[in-house]
């Protein structure tokens, strides 16, 4: 093994999650499927300088080679959320739950898992279903696999517009997708066994819909490249909790880092206050929450 190799197989173990200290509310931020820890930055940032405790994990697989991610599946994804929750739960008198795309599934999943332990959901650009405008239509021949062994035929690369509309976001983008290391910005193309794995964890997610009364805030773009607007809509007819659709009207899906990132940070903040004020006023905490009542708006 050469040098190079040495040292890009070190810098692929390193654990790349990212952790801020700050007040008893604690923030569990989860990116997407085949991304790291690097797109919640932002995010992550902003709402620590208004005191919030915040982290992001590294999921299981991700950040590493493809192999590294396709040996993985979605249960070895959820135990990296599980095993951060238990770790903000132990500094934190109240742990909210966010994640793009697929991390939004992961963090609906961790709501219907731990009601008593999340006091709310923020859902950003949620992924359902890749039915956005960017996908392209052979894509949807996709759901007639269901082994893992046939789906690794198949590749799902990342393609232009990369979820970002902001021209020079996205150039940066490309070029740490295009740099081959993943620990910049994901890989260049998904294994299809992730995507079925993927799949499997949101049919199991519109099961448990119905049981998720903690309250949820959905910030979804309305010109969504991967995942239409249909999706977030979808969440809000079915989950049993006070929920919120915000549509962003400047975006792609990547909204953690396009052009109304700023927007994204200072929503997420108000309702982090909203159910941090419902906590505290209430002996019962945060299943208060989540009984107080449908709270559905579309911005």
């Amino acid at each position: 093994m050469s040098v190079a190799d040495a040292e890009r197989n070190t810098a692929q173990e390193q654990d790349r999650s990212l952790f801020i200290d700050g007040k008893r509310i604690g923030v569990l931020l989860i990116h997407g499927l085949g991304g790291t820890p690097t797109e919640l930055r932002f995010v992550a940032r902003g709402l620590a300088m208004r005191g919030y405790t915040v982290l992001v994990p590294q999921l299981a697989g991700h950040c590493g080679t493809r192999e590294d991610l396709r040996r993985t599946g979605w249960r070895d994804w959820f135990a990296s959320v599980e095993t951060a929750r238990e770790r903000l739960a132990r500094q934190c008198d109240v742990v909210l739950v966010g994640g793009l795309s697929m991390g939004a599934v992961l963090a609906l999943h961790l709501a219907a898992a731990r009601p008593d332990g999340i006091a709310g959901v923020l859902a950003f650009a949620p992924t359902l279903t890749l039915n956005g405008w960017g996908v392209p239509w052979h894509a949807q021949l996709f759901a007639l696999v269901t082994q893992k062994w046939f789906a690794d035929l198949f590749a799902f690369a990342e393609r232009e517009p990369y979820g970002i509309k902001d021209g020079r976001v996205r150039a940066l983008v490309s070029k740490a997708i295009q740099s081959g290391d993943s620990a910049q910005a994901g890989h260049a193309s998904n294994p299809g066994s992730s995507m079925l794995e993927m799949r499997w964890l949101v049919n199991t997610v519109r099961r448990e819909l119905p049981r998720i009364r903690q309250p949820v805030l959905i910030l979804h773009p309305r010109e969504d490249d991967r995942a239409d607007l249909s999706n977030a809509f979808y969440l809000a007819r079915r989950l049993a909790g006070p929920t919120e659709v915000f549509v962003l009207d400047d975006s792609y899906h990547i909204i953690t880092l396009d052009r109304q990132r700023d927007l994204v940070v200072e929503r997420s903040a108000m309702f982090i206050d909203w159910v941090g004020a419902h906590c505290a006023r209430s002996p019962a905490g945060l299943m208060q929450v989540g009984n107080s009542g449908g709270r559905r708006s579309a911005q």
